[in-house]
């Protein structure tokens, strides 16, 4: 008896395993390993305003939380999926989307979940050192600074059109 159990096991086993094979799921599996990496590629300030919402064909669309962000992160767009890819060991990310919306902070109480949703400069005359500390990966972080000096500047020109 245990053993025709177990040869009926075997065939359906065979029976889904080949079933599984003609759905092509393997691909989908490997795209959707991106949220469990997300927030550790990115870093904390990041993850609290840009999240995954899909993926399709290897175009990743990321909800992030204002314009400001969405721009400023399109300048680094290339060098995330580099990153999701390098963690995911195969090139899942072709390209990044952005796409401004609510994101889920995942219960942060709310003072938290409304610096979330702040720009990290925009006013400020220099560059906020807290908020480049917050970003974990050294890369990232330099982008950021690059992307942030160059916006000081713009703003700096803006303001002071003839250089007084």
């Amino acid at each position: 008896m245990a053993r025709k159990t177990l040869q009926q096991t075997d065939r359906i086993g065979a029976i889904l395993g080949n079933s599984l094979k003609r759905l092509d799921l393997s691909s989908r599996l490997d795209e959707y390993g991106v949220w469990p990496i997300w927030n550790d590629v990115v870093g904390k300030t990041i993850a609290l305003n840009a999240q995954p919402e899909k993926i399709r064909h290897g175009t990743l669309f990321i909800k992030v939380t204002s314009p400001v962000w969405m721009q400023q992160l399109q300048f680094m767009k290339e060098m995330i999926a580099e990153k999701l890819n390098h963690r995911l060991n195969a090139e899942i990310v072709k390209n990044i989307f952005f796409v401004v919306g609510r994101i889920d902070t995942g219960g942060l109480p709310p003072e938290e979940e409304t610096a979330a949703a702040s720009a990290p400069v925009l006013h400020n005359p220099k560059i906020d050192e807290q908020f480049l500390e917050s970003v974990a990966d050294p890369e990232i972080r330099q982008a950021f600074k690059r992307l942030l000096n160059s916006y000081l500047r713009r703003q700096r020109k803006q303001n002071n059109p003839h250089g007084r």
